[in-house]
């Protein structure tokens, strides 16, 4: 892999912003081993958790989503000793490889309308978006009958899958969809706006287009570009793991996973081409050179020292409990399981070295950060003592 002609100096570089502009966006370093991970439930055991979610209905109940097709509700209490299953799909799924249930979304009006969306593979060959209703009878249990499928998306290979379900200040469902997998993108998906693979979608699930079971916001940057699907919000994106929006701000952050050299943090915007398969990160991928005109370049990278090698993003904090951590988006790998903190200037911190298999990270009711393992346990942030 070669570098570019044009040599990225900083992330600020990338984002056009003035020494000001920096001034403004970095944050206080944060003090050294502030930071401790604890099991948050030490009485709860979970098989390839793969996503946490809190719906706001005022329960302050926790779900977390398994690999292997189960939704798993419980309280948010440090003493719970037991969960109850929220969705079953696991006799309609495919878990090959990185297939599964990759995913899932509470309606913003959820304990109104009970309508949760899901991620998942029925089979090698495709993923779904589904919408699902909690029961009528049972707050803890979604009617297995009401599922609609709102969208298709054909997966040529068993991984890079995407999978990553939010809801934006807009009220819309932002979709994160990998390149569809294989070694570099061998069907070019990622730069094809034919297709939904490699790319940030976004839809309107409250309204219906014509023949659709969801409508095309109006203000989609493709909606009038010929032969380009109209859902597409971004582009060029290899496998986005995790996404997230920080509404406090509106910004939409994802982790990218690498091929060989790079793992990146984006900022995504509306139209925005983050440049795989001729760019991974900063570099070159297929050529020794490449043109980056009109592309959208890392916040931040790294590459595969200290065995990072699998970037899983995460969310900007906005909790109680570490208030030193307010306003950094703390991400982790899931190979090395080292923990950063990054602002928005680009300045980035190493915040733990927890030897974990980071899969996910997650947010409860008081957007307290969370964090999910494959050792089965999930762990909170908190301050040192």
């Amino acid at each position: 892999m070669k570098k570019l002609g044009i040599f990225l100096i900083s992330a600020i570089t990338v984002l056009g912003l003035s020494c000001s502009d920096e001034n403004e966006l970095a944050h206080t370093p944060l003090p050294h081993n502030t930071i401790t991970l604890t099991n948050a439930f030490s009485n709860l055991n979970f098989t390839s958790p793969l996503d946490l979610q809190s719906p706001n209905d005022g329960t302050d109940r926790l779900f977390v989503a398994e690999k292997g097709g189960l939704i798993k509700v419980f309280e948010n209490k440090e003493s719970v000793t037991e969960t109850s299953t929220f969705l079953d799909l696991s006799g309609q799924i495919a878990t090959e490889n990185e297939l599964g249930l990759l995913g899932f979304a509470f309606h913003p009006d959820y304990s109104a309308n009970g309508f949760l969306f899901v991620y998942y593979t029925p089979n090698t060959s495709e993923a779904v978006v589904s919408r699902f209703k909690v029961s009528e009878g049972d707050v803890n249990q979604v009617d297995s009958t009401s599922e609609t499928i709102l969208l298709r998306i054909p997966q040529p290979y068993t991984n890079h899958n995407g999978g990553q379900l939010a809801f934006g200040t807009d009220g819309y469902l932002y979709i994160a969809s990998g390149d569809g997998g294989g070694s570099g993108d061998p069907d070019g998906n990622a730069q094809n706006l034919e297709n939904l693979l490699g790319k940030i979608l976004r839809i309107d699930v409250d309204n219906e287009d014509t023949g659709l079971e969801y409508a095309i916001p109006a203000d989609n940057p493709f909606v009038d570009t010929e032969d380009a699907r109209a859902e597409i919000f971004a582009y060029g994106l290899r496998n986005p793991w995790r996404l997230s929006i920080d509404l406090q701000d509106n910004t939409i952050w994802t982790g990218d996973v690498g091929q060989d050299q790079k793992e990146e943090i984006d900022l995504i915007e509306k139209g925005g081409n983050y440049g795989w398969n001729s760019l991974e990160g900063t570099s070159c991928y297929k050529e020794a050179d490449c043109a980056v005109d009109g592309t959208i370049l890392p916040l931040y990278e790294y590459g595969h020292e200290n065995n990072d090698k699998s970037i899983t993003g995460g969310y900007v904090y906005r909790g109680n409990n570490v208030p030193e951590l307010n306003g950094y988006y703390v991400y982790g790998d899931f190979i090395s399981g080292r923990i950063w903190a990054l602002d928005k200037s680009g300045n980035n911190q190493l915040i733990s070295e927890s030897g974990l298999s980071i899969s996910s990270f997650g947010i409860d009711a008081d957007k307290e950060l969370y964090l999910c393992s494959f050792d089965g346990k999930i762990y909170k942030f908190n301050l040192a003592d």
